[in-house]
């Protein structure tokens, strides 16, 4: 079998990347929706992987794989990894999840972080309001995430919250805001969170995405004053979402003065820049995301090496899409006893549920998503339904 086309489309807001071979099978894969400028940068591959035999899937990415980088840009390399393996359990006509070890779980447990309304404010009964409304959706989320801080509206909408320089309407996902917390910010976000925690009580967990633009002070401070809210975890406070970098040692002293536990991960690219906080015990818990980190393979080598040093493991995936859920269901169904669950990412427009085939009418029952049985990675687009939300010059994208 080899490669005869990389192809990739803006269908709503993601890049959706579809790789075709001589056989006539064919593989796909999808960027995260917060990213549809890179479209040109998936297209670079094409003439590095035209020839190849797709079901070598590791032969393919060592040719394309120190072309990507931190987030965003790893994104083009991940989503071409997914559709590799998804030729590749068609080929073979098996679900993924077989090719990369067999699964462990029949069911995946996911939470909550994309199901959103939009809040009332930014006041504790704002938020006490909003978590109540999903702990009583019929998913039965076991968990929910809440942006706080330099990760939600408060940033702005609290007045004096930080020092640092405010990036009002920075007009591109990821700007961050960073600064000296003050004292009245500090307290009005440790009242949102006794909020919080009054209505879901111990039936439905709390976690915090927190930033990134904390300094350590402000973290070892507020991860010690949560301490009694027994949180999941405080996720991003140091580096995250598009910071190029990782900072272990400074995440290593905030996770060695709490006993809160500390995520990150969702930005970073490889294997190799997990390396360093896993084997400091920087974090109590990772987050790669499979759509930013390099794709699948990569997560699970991330997840079986942070079970050997007792790290934990909760993927990011908000925006992925349906297409990226079919991922994050078959690599997390292999990963080891160190998997909380997976950020569930719901669809990004309400008509995607209606051109994706192969997911159940309730994708989320008692916080957990059954597997996919079908060959690959268990999904598709129906072209006809799709054909509407082609741009013209994508108009042969599914032939």
């Amino acid at each position: 079998m080899k490669i005869t086309d990389l192809r990739c489309a803006v269908i709503g807001r993601h890049p959706i990347v579809r790789i075709v071979t001589d056989e006539g099978i064919y593989g796909l894969g999808e960027v995260e929706y917060t990213k549809p400028y890179l479209k040109p940068w998936v297209l670079h591959f094409r003439e590095a992987l035209i020839g190849e035999d797709p079901t070598d899937v590791e032969r393919c990415m060592l040719k394309i794989r120190q072309r990507g980088s931190f987030k965003p840009y790893g994104a083009a390399v991940s989503a071409i990894e997914h559709a590799l393996w998804d030729i590749a359990g068609k080929a073979a006509n098996v679900p993924v999840y077989k090719l990369l070890g067999g699964k462990v779980r029949d069911k995946v447990r996911v939470y909550n972080g994309s199901i959103r309304q939009k809040r009332t404010g930014d006041r504790p009964e704002d938020y006490a309001a909003d978590v109540k409304w999903m702990m009583e959706r019929p998913e039965k989320f076991f968990m929910v995430k809440q942006g706080i801080s330099f990760h939600s509206n408060m940033k702005d909408s609290i007045d004096d919250f930080h020092y640092g320089v405010r990036q009002n309407k920075a007009g591109y996902h990821g700007a961050m805001d960073q600064g000296q917390i003050s004292e009245r910010g500090f307290n009005h976000m440790l009242d949102c969170v006794a909020a919080m925690k009054e209505v879901l009580g111990d039936k439905v967990s709390l976690a915090l995405d927190c930033g990134p633009g904390w300094f350590l002070n402000d973290a070892i401070r507020f991860a010690q004053a949560t301490e009694k809210y027994n949180l999941m975890w405080l996720e991003d406070m140091l580096t995250g979402d598009y910071v190029p970098w990782v900072n272990p040692q400074a995440y290593r002293e905030l996770t060695v003065s709490t006993s809160t536990p500390i995520h990150t991960g969702e930005q970073i690219y490889l294997r190799h820049n997990f390396k360093e906080l896993i084997e400091t015990q920087a974090v109590r818990v990772v987050g790669p995301d499979p759509a930013d980190i390099g794709g699948i393979a990569e997560l699970k080598w991330v997840a079986e090496h942070a079970y050997m040093h007792s790290i934990m493991m909760a993927p990011h995936g908000t925006a992925n899409g349906l297409l990226g859920l079919g991922a994050l269901i078959n690599v997390c169904a292999t990963l080891p006893a160190n998997y909380i669950a997976f950020e569930y990412p719901s669809a990004s427009d309400p008509w995607w549920e209606d051109i994706v085939i192969g997911l159940p009418k309730q994708i989320v029952k008692e916080s957990h998503v059954d597997l996919l049985e079908a060959p690959g990675l268990g999904l598709d687009i129906d072209p006809e339904g799709a054909k509407k939300y082609l741009a013209e010059e994508d108009a042969g994208f599914f032939d």
